[in-house]
C-alpha cells in the first residue's frame, strides 16, 4: 500500500531478508507536475497498490537505481507496459532479460527536470560474492526537499527486529544514516565517494528516504554528512 508522505510524494514498503536478516524493502513514488509517476526502485505489486497508483497518476518512468535493486521491475513493468523502464549503467549486461528501455545518463534525462539525481562515484557493496560496484543514482525531489537513497546508507533502529538491530549496532547503520562497516571495508576509490557526497551536500534537503531502515524526517543533511564522515574518516563540515 502506498503511503503519502508530501504533497507529490508516496513510499510503500514490504518485507526482505538479507544474509538471513529483515532489512525491508522500499519504494518511492513521485508525481511530476504533468501527472506522471516517477517509481523508483520498485516492490512487489499488488492489486491494492495498482488501484493507487492508478488514482494518483500515470506510471511512466520504472527506475532501477542500482545493480542490486531489480528484482521486481520486470513484474512491474508486465502491470506498466506502456512505461519506460530506465536502469543503472550496467545493469543491461548483468541481467541481459530485464526489459530495459534506457540507461539513466547523468544530466541527460529530460523527464527529471523536477528530480535532480547523481551517481554515486566509486561506492561499492558487500555482495553474496564481494565486494562489488554499485553504480547507484541517487536522487533529490525539490518540491518536497527529499534525498532519496537505495544501498549507500541504512538507517535501523528500534522498529526492526532484534537480531537486525544488534547486527546493525556491529557493522553500522542502527539510529545513523550510514553505510555499514561491510561498504567501509569494500570501497576504495573513498576520493570519488568524497566527490559524489560533496555534491548531495549541495542539495538543500531535509528528508532521506531509504530503501532499507526507518525514513527520516528531519536534519537528513546533517545526519548524512555524519554518516559519510565516519565512512570517509574525515569532515565534510566545509562542503555545506
Amino acid at each position: 500500500m502506498l503511503r503519502e508522505i508530501d504533497k507529490n510524494l508516496w513510499v510503500a514498503e514490504q518485507p526482505l531478508k538479507y544474509f538471513g536478516l529483515s532489512v525491508g524493502t522500499r519504494m518511492t513514488v513521485i508525481r511530476l507536475t504533468n501527472g506522471e509517476l516517477v517509481v523508483i526502485s520498485p516492490i512487489q505489486i499488488d492489486e491494492a497498490t495498482i488501484q493507487q497508483l492508478n488514482q494518483i497518476g500515470d506510471v511512466t518512468h520504472i527506475i532501477a537505481p542500482n545493480l542490486y535493486h531489480y528484482l521486481f521491475t520486470s513484474n512491474f513493468k508486465t502491470y506498466y507496459p506502456k512505461a519506460t523502464l530506465w536502469a543503472a549503467p550496467g545493469l543491461k549486461s548483468k541481467i541481459p532479460e530485464l526489459p530495459i528501455d534506457q540507461v539513466i545518463k547523468e544530466n541527460k534525462n529530460s523527464f527529471l527536470n523536477e528530480i535532480q539525481y547523481l551517481f554515486f562515484d566509486g561506492f561499492r557493496t558487500f555482495g553474496l560474492s564481494g565486494p562489488d560496484l554499485l553504480n547507484e543514482c541517487v536522487f533529490f525531489h525539490i518540491q518536497s526537499r527529499t534525498l532519496v537513497l537505495t544501498d549507500t546508507a541504512y538507517h535501523f533502529d528500534e522498529s526492526f527486529p532484534l537480531i537486525t538491530q544488534l547486527a546493525a549496532r556491529v557493522i553500522g547503520g542502527y539510529k545513523t544514516l550510514s553505510p555499514s562497516l561491510l561498504e567501509k571495508f569494500s570501497t576504495r576509490e573513498k576520493d570519488k565517494v568524497k566527490q559524489s557526497v560533496t555534491k548531495i551536500l549541495a542539495w538543500d534537503f531535509e528528508r532521506v528516504i531509504v530503501a532499507h531502515g526507518s525514513i527520516i524526517e528531519n536534519n537528513g543533511k546533517q545526519r548524512f554528512r555524519e554518516g559519510y564522515e565516519w565512512f570517509l574518516d574525515l569532515s565534510l563540515n566545509t562542503t555545506v
